[in-house]
């Protein structure tokens, strides 16, 4: 059996490092683009990501402009399973964005070098079509299949 999560268990679930699955409407003719992405959140906050990374353009970049919206969907793969859904709203985007911002979500999947090195590449690719998104949260649907005696 499932439970839903409370916010405060929500909240802490989207904190963890988890790969994001993004989803947003698309062009009349296509279906909505869906797409793993890496993202950045503390409690209370709101979510950030970016994307145009190795220079290219991303198709969901002006998706996410046009419609405004989007999902989020985090999952724990692992057993016990659990997810969150959040619905949002794009209230902000930087370009480029600074390194400190990028820093903080490469962080979370990356070791300190690891992520330093990545973030300075980008910021200096001279064709690059970086993007940071700030998403405000507002609904989300969650499910946690953890035994409640376990």
């Amino acid at each position: 059996m499932s439970r839903r999560m409370t916010e405060q268990e929500c909240q802490q679930f989207l904190a963890q490092p988890h790969i994001g699955v993004l989803s947003v409407a698309s062009d009349a003719d296509r279906l909505p683009l869906t797409v793993p992405l890496w993202y950045g959140y503390q409690p209370g906050s709101n979510i950030t990501f970016f994307t145009g990374t190795q220079g290219r353009k991303a198709r969901k970049t002006n998706l996410i402009r046009k419609a405004g919206v989007l999902s989020l969907l985090v999952q724990r793969e692992g057993y016990p399973y659990g997810y969150v859904t959040v619905e949002g709203t794009a209230v902000g985007e930087e370009r480029p964005p600074s390194a400190e911002r990028m820093l903080a979500i490469a962080r979370r999947y990356q070791s300190e070098e690891t992520a330093r090195g990545f973030v300075e590449a980008e910021l200096e690719n001279p064709s690059g079509e970086l993007v940071l998104f700030e998403v405000r949260p507002d609904r989300c649907l969650s499910a946690d299949f953890t035994d409640e005696g376990g």
